[in-house]
């Protein structure tokens, strides 16, 4: 039996067109939703919600200049027609004050039109694999992401970065979702920040202060316990890393780590997910955390491992990755890996630190793989290349590696 098919339908001053989309209704208006046309619109709304039973409702109320209690009653009663709430998005600042005044708000998913904005000659901060940090201003920065669903992106990281903080978590968040062209940003007010990145690159002798910051950050992350679904659990992100990855890794492998993440017992302890010291940013003296998007919940070994991916993974074969992408040398960012471990595991042996790294990179490299070939971040030519090292890196570090548990 066949999904039941879903249609993007286009109101206007009059019915135009219907048109297969993906997995909703979404009818569009523009001009005024008043006593002239919400019986016409308020048809068109139940015939398309009656035709497609159980579908999600969106309506797009760019083009809406006001709206009357007329068209409220007819969002009424289509919202009484629909076992979904509907979703009103697009709503311009003097329709959304008419919606919030009236209790729609509550009543139905009701979303801002978001503001332009122009980052032309604004300076660049920062780069990652899918997003530009841009300076707007002393007071305000904006990230902007180059693919097509980063809006959802944008409010997981503010529903996320609103759950560290009220954990005690010293994190920015992003105040605004903005329109770049035809790209989506994110905005946070950040007055006198700095990345830890860059202090360090202005001030190379501020190396050992700076680890002990970081590691003190990451050290207050891992000290939050967090309620059970709460947060994603990384062993279950890394059993489906291994599902994007299992044709470039032979078959008895990838069963052994598929084995050794099944076997890890739950941690509800916090995992920031990608803190690396250019998500650390420095405000007014005190360290914040960026790019919560990631936040999981795990052993401390998913968030090291990360760092062995941003320090040392992609410059094994391109020594100078990590300067375009991290904006520090690959000599530094080894360095970097070395202290932080050190810093963070600061009781253990040496024979301990050792083994200690040897999970870390064997976590590091799984993760790495689906970046490099599931998501062929930082691929090209050096794509197949990096595929086959990390394997090989990961089959040898299986020889000594019998739990992921830090």
């Amino acid at each position: 039996m066949h999904a039941p098919r879903t249609f993007l339908i286009r109101v206007c001053d009059t019915m135009t067109e219907m048109w297969r989309e993906t997995d909703m209704i979404n009818l569009s208006f523009r001009g005024r939703f008043d006593s002239t046309n919400a019986q016409e619109y308020g048809r068109r709304i139940s015939d398309a919600v009656r035709n497609h039973p159980g579908q999600s409702v969106i309506l797009d109320f760019d083009g809406v200049e006001y709206i009357s209690s007329s068209g409220l009653r007819v969002l009424l009663n289509a919202q009484k027609q629909t076992e979904n709430r509907i979703t009103v998005k697009n709503v311009s600042p003097g329709v959304y004050e008419i919606m919030d005044i009236t209790g729609f708000t509550s009543i139905l998913n009701v979303e801002r039109k978001l503001r332009e904005m122009d980052v032309t000659g604004c300076e660049v901060i920062g780069r990652g694999g899918v997003s530009t940090v841009y300076r707007v201003d002393r007071e305000t920065i904006v990230k902007v992401y180059e693919i097509p669903d980063a809006l959802d992106i944008i409010r997981n990281e503010q529903r996320r970065a609103k759950q560290a903080l009220l954990r005690g978590i010293p994190t920015a968040i992003s105040y605004d979702a903005v329109r770049v062209g035809d790209r989506y940003g994110s905005v946070f007010e950040l007055v006198n920040a700095r990345t830890f990145v860059e202090l360090l690159a202005d001030e190379p002798d501020r190396l050992d202060e700076l680890v002990r910051l970081h590691v003190d950050v990451i050290r207050q992350v891992h000290s939050v316990e967090t309620e059970p679904g709460e947060l994603p659990d990384c062993r279950e992100v890394y059993l489906k890393y291994l599902d994007q990855i299992g044709d470039e890794i032979p078959g008895e492998l990838s069963a052994r780590l598929r084995e050794m993440f099944s076997s890890m017992p739950y941690d509800p302890h916090m995992i920031h997910g990608d803190i690396h010291m250019k998500n650390v940013m420095l405000c007014d003296g005190e360290p914040l955390l960026i790019d919560m998007d990631t936040l999981s919940c795990g052993n401390p070994v998913f968030d090291l491992s990360d760092l062995f991916i941003a320090y040392r993974a992609f410059n094994e074969d391109d020594p100078t990755n990590s300067q375009r992408v991290i904006g520090l040398p690959a000599d530094l960012c080894a360095c970097l890996w070395e202290k932080t471990v050190a810093c963070y595991l600061d009781k253990a042996t040496e024979e301990e630190l050792r083994q200690a790294e040897k999970k870390m990179m064997a976590v590091g490299y799984v993760r790495f793989l689906y970046l490099v070939a599931g998501l062929n971040l930082g691929g090209g030519e050096l794509r197949p290349v990096r595929i086959r090292h990390a394997a090989g890196h990961l089959q040898e570090l299986l020889e000594s590696v019998d739990s992921f548990v830090l």
